[in-house]
Protein backbone atom coordinates (compact mmCIF):
# COMPACT_ATOMS: atom_id res chain seq x y z
CA UNK A 1 0.00 0.00 0.00
CA UNK A 2 1.50 3.28 -0.80
CA UNK A 3 1.23 5.77 2.29
CA UNK A 4 -0.07 8.81 -0.35
CA UNK A 5 -3.80 7.35 -0.20
CA UNK A 6 -6.05 9.06 2.41
CA UNK A 7 -9.55 10.31 3.04
CA UNK A 8 -10.59 13.37 3.65
CA UNK A 9 -13.80 15.05 4.27
CA UNK A 10 -15.53 18.49 4.51
CA UNK A 11 -19.14 19.87 5.55
CA UNK A 12 -20.84 23.23 4.22
CA UNK A 13 -24.13 24.65 5.35
CA UNK A 14 -25.89 25.77 1.96
CA UNK A 15 -28.46 27.16 3.65
CA UNK A 16 -26.24 29.97 5.43
CA UNK A 17 -23.56 29.85 2.65
CA UNK A 18 -20.77 29.09 5.18
CA UNK A 19 -18.24 26.21 6.47
CA UNK A 20 -20.45 23.51 9.25
CA UNK A 21 -18.46 24.14 12.02
CA UNK A 22 -18.68 21.58 15.04
CA UNK A 23 -20.41 18.86 12.98
CA UNK A 24 -20.09 15.37 14.87
CA UNK A 25 -18.86 12.71 11.66
CA UNK A 26 -18.03 9.04 12.87
CA UNK A 27 -16.23 6.71 10.36
CA UNK A 28 -17.13 2.67 10.30
CA UNK A 29 -15.13 -0.16 7.70
CA UNK A 30 -17.80 -2.28 6.60
CA UNK A 31 -16.63 -5.64 6.58
CA UNK A 32 -19.48 -9.11 6.00
CA UNK A 33 -22.74 -6.91 6.36
CA UNK A 34 -21.34 -5.48 9.45
CA UNK A 35 -20.12 -2.22 10.75
CA UNK A 36 -16.93 -1.41 12.48
CA UNK A 37 -16.25 1.82 14.46
CA UNK A 38 -12.60 3.46 13.42
CA UNK A 39 -13.06 6.97 14.72
CA UNK A 40 -15.49 10.21 15.68
CA UNK A 41 -14.28 13.37 14.29
CA UNK A 42 -15.06 17.08 14.65
CA UNK A 43 -15.09 19.44 11.68
CA UNK A 44 -13.33 22.74 12.65
CA UNK A 45 -14.25 25.80 12.13
CA UNK A 46 -13.42 25.94 8.07
CA UNK A 47 -15.92 22.68 8.15
CA UNK A 48 -12.89 20.03 7.59
CA UNK A 49 -11.58 17.89 9.99
CA UNK A 50 -7.60 18.62 11.36
CA UNK A 51 -6.29 15.82 9.31
CA UNK A 52 -6.85 12.90 6.87
CA UNK A 53 -9.89 10.45 8.32
CA UNK A 54 -7.59 7.42 7.14
CA UNK A 55 -4.27 7.45 5.68
CA UNK A 56 -1.45 5.27 5.47
CA UNK A 57 -1.58 1.64 6.28
CA UNK A 58 -4.60 2.14 7.92
CA UNK A 59 -5.90 3.26 4.52
CA UNK A 60 -7.32 0.03 2.60
CA UNK A 61 -9.48 -0.72 -0.33
CA UNK A 62 -13.20 -1.64 0.52
CA UNK A 63 -16.53 -0.50 1.60
CA UNK A 64 -16.51 2.67 4.42
CA UNK A 65 -19.38 4.72 5.90
CA UNK A 66 -19.16 8.11 7.04
CA UNK A 67 -22.22 9.07 9.29
CA UNK A 68 -22.67 13.27 9.36
CA UNK A 69 -25.18 14.40 12.99
CA UNK A 70 -26.39 17.14 10.48
CA UNK A 71 -29.83 17.48 12.97
CA UNK A 72 -27.28 18.12 16.23
CA UNK A 73 -25.54 20.80 14.23
CA UNK A 74 -28.55 22.22 12.43
CA UNK A 75 -30.51 22.62 15.77
CA UNK A 76 -27.08 24.09 16.95
CA UNK A 77 -26.32 26.80 14.34
CA UNK A 78 -30.46 28.13 15.08
CA UNK A 79 -31.79 26.60 11.74
CA UNK A 80 -35.89 26.16 12.22
CA UNK A 81 -36.93 22.94 11.92
CA UNK A 82 -40.00 20.89 12.79
CA UNK A 83 -39.88 18.00 15.63
CA UNK A 84 -38.86 15.37 13.93
CA UNK A 85 -36.24 17.24 11.89
CA UNK A 86 -35.99 16.27 8.32
CA UNK A 87 -32.49 15.42 8.21
CA UNK A 88 -31.15 13.89 11.83
CA UNK A 89 -28.62 11.48 10.68
CA UNK A 90 -26.82 11.49 7.33
CA UNK A 91 -24.85 8.16 6.09
CA UNK A 92 -22.92 8.04 3.46
CA UNK A 93 -21.31 4.74 2.62
CA UNK A 94 -18.83 4.28 -0.86
CA UNK A 95 -16.53 2.11 -1.96
CA UNK A 96 -12.42 2.59 -1.49
CA UNK A 97 -10.91 0.91 -4.79
CA UNK A 98 -7.68 2.18 -4.98
CA UNK A 99 -6.32 2.47 -1.65
CA UNK A 100 -3.17 4.69 -2.98
CA UNK A 101 -5.56 7.68 -4.52
CA UNK A 102 -6.97 10.42 -2.48
CA UNK A 103 -10.73 10.44 -1.82
CA UNK A 104 -12.61 13.16 -0.94
CA UNK A 105 -15.91 13.15 0.26
CA UNK A 106 -17.78 15.90 1.01
CA UNK A 107 -21.28 17.10 2.15
CA UNK A 108 -23.27 20.08 0.96
CA UNK A 109 -25.89 20.63 3.44
CA UNK A 110 -29.22 22.29 4.20
CA UNK A 111 -32.23 21.57 6.79
CA UNK A 112 -34.09 19.58 3.74
CA UNK A 113 -31.48 18.37 1.90
CA UNK A 114 -27.61 17.24 1.05
CA UNK A 115 -25.47 16.33 -1.79
CA UNK A 116 -21.84 14.55 -2.04
CA UNK A 117 -19.62 13.53 -4.53
CA UNK A 118 -16.28 12.31 -5.00
CA UNK A 119 -14.14 15.04 -4.51
CA UNK A 120 -10.33 16.31 -5.04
Amino acid sequence: MNATGRLTTHVLDTALGEPAAGLTIDLFWLEGGERQWIKTVETNSDGRVDGPLLDGIGFMAGIYELVFHAGDYLRRSGADLPEPAFLDVVPLRFGIADPTAHYHVPLLLSPYGYSTYRGS
